[in-house]
């Protein structure tokens, strides 16, 4: 049997499931996006992307929280609220059966976050500018100029 696309309705779903993860979003909110019933939407998810919605949000939200993990130093508890759950406790052991490890035990194997600080763009900018020497010699020629200003 061939791979059918999933439907449109589907995707806005998962579409809502990435790019607001964060927020308070529950399979009921997925399926109203979806613009169908949640038992049928939850099956019908589950049958084109191969798990059921609240595993996937979930899996989204862990993804987020292990980037937040290795390059922040926001606690655990932070990063758990800002990816959209609520209790450090299901945060914990839903991480560990996901990834192995605690959060403190996985954020432990990566360097500290103050080890690869980003240096803000506008200085990155500002350094890569190229330098235009405007000052002139004796002769009213930009110095650094070999050729004379004809």
């Amino acid at each position: 049997m061939a791979h059918v696309p999933p439907a449109r309705h589907l995707l806005r779903a998962r579409d809502l499931a990435d790019g607001r993860y964060f927020e308070p979003l529950g399979v009921e909110d997925l399926a109203r996006a979806a613009g169908l019933s949640r038992a049928h939407f939850s099956r019908e998810f589950r049958r084109a992307f191969g798990e059921p919605p609240h595993v996937y949000l979930l899996t989204r939200r862990l993804e987020r929280a292990a980037a937040l993990l290795r390059t922040t130093d926001r606690s655990v508890a932070d990063v758990c609220l800002s990816v959209g759950l609520q209790s450090v406790g299901s945060f914990t052991s839903s991480f560990t059966r996901t990834y192995g490890v605690s959060p403190t035990a996985y954020r432990t194997a990566f360097p500290p976050a103050a080890a690869h600080a980003r240096v803000p763009a506008c200085v990155v900018h500002a350094h890569a500018r190229p330098q235009h020497r405007a000052a002139r010699d004796a002769n009213g020629d930009r110095a650094g100029r070999t050729t004379p200003h004809v």
